[in-house]
């Protein structure tokens, strides 16, 4: 659930320097909308919430909203997706509130380059808020993700390989998919999961762990025991086949797959004095007619016309 479009990072995989057009205030969900959808969704057998934007920690009274979700029945997991730029000031309060698993984006451990590639000059804050995350065993297994692009992410391999072993996080390398803001994607700038994997074990042999039905990543165990590192390839290796989630953007609208070509209005029947039966049998309808498959390289794929931001990546 995307609780914003907001962003105060301009990653170039996602956004153009000078932004986008922001929802106005009155077209984003309110925080007792969320939760009524996430409660319908709950009492329909969804048992896992991952808060996304935009930047999530952006959106005014956050641990709020969470705190309002970790009590709803049903929940059985609550997550959040975070750059992590506000993870110190907000991680006490994000744990007290019930998110009991975070994912936090890194997309390179040097400052120079993390600065190239997001247009911030923020790597020393998010590393702060790695380490004040930390300090709350019941935040763990905390995971950090970093987007894989060609002539970039080769120089990060290694080094986050070794933050994966030396460390409690579970580095993770999601393939580049083309959902930036200039569609200037292509097959040649993604830098695939198995490259990445056999550039690590070329120096830390692997061995794999069972991958559960309905899960984005492939996760592997070092050998020695020294920590997990995964790798999320929706390019290279699809796992469109037993996918299992749905996303609602910032402004209520349901997307079957994160390249949704069309979308399901739920702000627009809330606002207009649905129950919860009527809401339920809208979503219902929409998750019947979910894509089989994203298309993604293939002849006649066609790419979203909203970016990861305004999604909910």
């Amino acid at each position: 659930m995307s609780v914003t479009d907001r962003c105060n990072f301009r990653c170039q995989y996602c956004m153009p320097a000078e932004g986008l057009a922001w929802l106005e205030r009155a077209e984003v969900l309110t925080f007792e909308e969320i939760a009524r959808v996430v409660a319908v969704c709950a009492s329909m057998g969804v048992g896992d919430v991952r808060l996304t934007g935009g930047e999530p920690l952006v959106r005014r009274g956050f641990p709020k909203l969470a705190a309002m979700l970790a009590h709803t029945e049903g929940v059985d997991d609550l997550s959040v997706t975070t750059n992590g730029f506000l993870l110190e000031r907000d991680a006490e309060a994000l744990v007290s509130a019930g998110i009991n698993r975070f994912n936090v984006s890194v997309d390179s451990l040097q400052r120079d380059r993390f600065y190239a590639l997001t247009r911030r000059d923020a790597l020393p804050q998010v590393l702060r808020g790695l380490d004040a995350l930390a300090r709350f065993p019941e935040a763990f297994p905390i995971k950090v993700n970093a987007v894989a692009l060609r002539g970039f992410t080769e120089e990060e391999v290694l080094p986050f390989a070794e933050l994966a072993r030396r460390s409690p996080y579970e580095v993770r390398f999601i393939e580049y998919m083309p959902l930036d803001a200039d569609h200037a994607w292509t097959r040649e700038q993604v830098l695939t999961g198995e490259e990445i994997r056999a550039a690590i074990e070329a120096v830390h042999p692997l061995e794999p762990l069972p991958r559960e039905p309905g899960a984005t990543a492939r996760v592997y165990r070092f050998a020695d025991g020294a920590g997990r590192i995964g790798f999320i390839n929706p390019v290279s290796e699809p796992f469109c086949g037993d996918c299992n989630r749905i996303r609602l953007t910032a402004d209520g609208r349901l997307r079957t797959c994160l390249f949704s070509l069309n979308e399901t209005d739920l702000r627009g029947p809330m606002r207009a004095g649905a129950d919860d039966d009527a809401l339920e049998e809208i979503i219902r309808d929409a998750v019947w007619r979910k894509e089989l498959k994203h298309n993604v390289g293939e002849p006649g794929f066609i790419q979203p016309a909203r970016t990861m931001s305004a999604i909910g990546g």
